[in-house]
């Protein structure tokens, strides 16, 4: 086999993960995949990972292909042949670790929500404004921005394909919390999880909304619900999604579902549903969006489809029509397979690497920043303060960097 001459290569990246649970093994999957699907400036190198976990940290890095495995984050953070932390942890612990990396000098990626709570999510993006003038850049990552199908959505209603926007609606539905006996794992524990359903699939919808609005939401009405207020404790380790339980029972202390309308800054109306006690669902997200000239449908249960009506066609022949966005003119295609070979979950992982990947490389602000994530944190706070008061209308205060 012809060897590549290193001394082409393009220079290298050094990439260290904290967390190796399920974001763990999708953003493993991203930095491993990426570099032999697009020609990058820069080559991601898997440098090292770091759980608490002696064992499975190592058995993680074995598996998923990293260098080397650390117990302490800060070691991690520490090392001289990592440049980028990626950050797949609890929230609880998001804020700390980016803020350290960013003072290391690293350049930082964390999974979404950004934070636990406003006050976190504005110091990441104090530290991250403080880093950017070093030259260190911050990104946060809403994967479903990069599904080829939603980057189109964008580019459409970006080109005034809608026209005007009147109505935006998303859900997003799961049942793996039916069962009552489910363990009390960490993220049904507000001081790990910052919030239930609201945090963990909010902020994908919050996120997508605004982002394919192109403009803020600025108030909402709500209500949230626990159905389950009480769980088995976990016996042994739980990742999240999957545990096994005791005998002994503890309070769940955050929301199982919420229900919430907004209004953008434009005056177009929202309404959002996230629920993890939909039975049957197992990782549905649907949109709409509604506009003068036409609208969009998405699902993400038929992610390389986008349905698209023209309004001004006639009404003899208008309707909705599928489009198979798998052509290399669409969004990340041009590194994949023939028209027609669709992509998967897993691919938007390897999308999101490239976008900072560039961004790093070219020095330009990745998208989305930590603005943007702390954007979608006030949106989730003024959720909640709007539930505790009767689903009174709450206003979300506005971040100063409005950079979609």
């Amino acid at each position: 086999m012809e060897q590549r001459d290193s001394r082409t290569a393009p220079p290298a990246l050094g990439v260290g993960m904290v967390g190796y649970a399920f974001m763990g093994a999708a953003h493993s999957q991203g930095w491993r995949t990426v570099g032999h699907v697009f020609d990058l400036p820069l080559r991601p190198v898997l440098a090292a990972i770091a759980g608490r976990d002696a064992l499975a940290v190592r058995a993680a890095a074995d598996k998923h292909g990293w260098a080397a495995a650390e117990t302490d984050w800060r070691a991690l953070v520490a090392r001289d042949d990592v440049q980028l932390v990626d950050i797949c942890t609890p929230g609880d612990s998001h804020a700390e670790i980016a803020i350290a990396a960013l003072e290391a000098g690293k350049h930082v990626l964390c999974e979404k929500p950004l934070a636990n709570s406003v006050a976190e999510a504005e110091a990441m993006v104090a530290a991250a404004e403080a880093a950017r003038s070093r030259g260190q850049l911050a990104m946060v990552g809403f994967n479903y921005r990069r599904v080829p199908a939603l980057a189109y959505a964008r580019r459409l209603i970006a080109d005034g394909r809608l026209g005007t926007l009147r109505h935006v609606r998303v859900c997003y539905l799961q049942d793996w919390l039916v069962d009552p006996d489910f363990p009390l794992t960490w993220r049904l524990r507000r001081e790990h999880a910052g919030s239930g359903a609201l945090g963990d699939l909010g902020a994908h919808i919050v996120d997508l909304a605004q982002y394919l609005a192109g403009e803020p939401l600025v108030g909402v009405s709500a209500q949230l619900e626990t159905f389950v207020k009480e769980r088995p404790r976990p016996d042994g380790v739980s990742s999240g999604l999957t545990a096994s339980g005791g005998t002994r029972r503890g309070p769940v202390t955050v929301d199982d579902a919420a229900v919430f309308t907004g209004r953008l800054a434009s005056g177009a109306l929202a309404s959002f549903e996230v629920t993890r006690m939909a039975s049957g669902r197992k990782n549905a997200l649907r949109l709409e969006v509604n506009g003068e000239f036409g609208s969009l449908a998405f699902d993400l249960e038929r992610l390389n489809e986008l349905s698209f009506h023209d309004h001004r066609e006639p009404a003899a022949t208008a309707g909705f029509r599928r489009i198979v966005v798998t052509e290399p003119e669409h969004p990340y295609l041009e590194g994949w397979w023939p028209p027609g070979h669709a992509l998967g979950y897993e691919h938007t992982f390897a999308h999101q690497a490239r976008d900072l990947v560039e961004a790093i490389a070219s020095g330009t602000d990745p998208i989305p920043s930590f603005a943007d994530g702390l954007r979608v944190q006030r949106v989730l706070a003024a959720v909640e303060e709007s539930a505790q008061k009767n689903s009174v209308y709450t206003p979300v205060q506005a971040v100063v960097a409005e950079a979609q």
